[in-house]
């Protein structure tokens, strides 16, 4: 067996060269992290306290979600306010950022909800196919 293709031109320069497509891919890996979307869906409807997130997102660790939250008001998505109260209330909201980006997460949520039957059933093929051979 030998390659049919042993000249790949090196990757063409431009716009969208190099350090552009690592600062998308920064953002689109926060984004496209399943806990900050999550999050996302869940901030939607109002600002939550962080025992509420951590109650509505079943599965997320304590961690996780402080990791999620914090790297969600780093990239500016989402707000943090600090109550004076005893003991402290923090409550989470969506910036105009982060609402601007909860439209395309629901529409993918939706997507996926609405084709969960056919992806299921396209594993279970894959599946039955790779065990054959």
């Amino acid at each position: 067996m030998t390659p049919e293709h042993k000249n790949v031109p090196a990757s063409p320069a431009g716009p969208h060269a190099d350090g552009n497509c690592r600062a998308v891919a920064s953002v689109l890996a926060r984004v496209g992290d399943k806990w900050s979307v999550f999050v996302i869906m869940m901030l939607i409807g109002g600002p939550l306290r962080f025992n509420e997130l951590k109650r509505m997102i079943g599965g997320i660790s304590q961690r996780m979600l402080t990791l999620t939250l914090r790297g969600l008001e780093r990239d500016g998505l989402v707000t943090r306010t600090v109550f004076p109260t005893i003991p402290p209330r923090v409550d989470y909201e969506l910036t105009d950022l982060g609402r601007g980006l909860a439209e395309p997460v629901q529409a993918l949520g939706k997507w996926a909800f609405e084709h969960l039957p056919e992806i299921q059933g396209a594993r279970t093929n894959f599946d039955a196919r790779s065990e054959k051979g």
